[in-house]
């Protein structure tokens, strides 16, 4: 159990139906088969809360809308919203959401993670730390750090 809940008491959403990707019309084997914001949202809507037994999606963190990927450049953006204003998780949640894509998507792709706009008492500080490759790379040598982002990025039955 977890001491001194931010959010004690979090609302908790329905889950979307997940959608399957249709074929691509073109049996060309040597085109590139572009990647788009439903595909990315696939990726991080099963991320756990580090503060709840929920997933980002359940608690309204991420959406489909939260997402935008321009494939030329290779590009992906992810606004997140916390739960609430003085989310201490904010940071640990941009980490997940960033380490996921990165183990996700080809290495060319730019990750940008954000603090949806208005949505954290100390929004500037948090987007530049979580685009920080200095400090991304420094938070994920923390071996508690990355134990923790470990358990929020396993995968859950159910």
């Amino acid at each position: 159990m977890v001491m001194g809940l931010i959010n004690a008491n979090p609302v908790v959403h329905e889950r979307k139906e997940r959608r399957t990707r249709q074929a691509p019309e073109s049996t060309d084997e040597t085109a590139v088969e572009l990647i788009d914001h439903l595909e990315i949202f696939e990726h991080i809507r099963d991320i756990k809360d580090p503060e709840h037994p929920y997933s980002l999606e359940e608690l309204n963190v991420v959406s489909e809308d939260s997402v935008e990927i321009t494939n030329e450049p290779s590009h992906v953006r992810v606004s997140f919203t916390p739960t609430v204003e003085h989310c201490s998780m904010a940071t640990l949640i941009g980490l997940c959401l960033r380490v996921k894509l990165m183990r996700s998507l080809p290495p060319h792709y730019k990750v940008d993670i954000r603090v949806a706009p208005g949505s954290h008492a100390t929004e500037a500080a948090l987007n530049k730390q979580l685009n920080d490759k200095e400090r991304v790379a420094a938070a994920l040598e923390n071996s508690n750090l990355l134990d923790t982002v470990e358990e929020c990025l396993s995968p859950t039955l159910g």
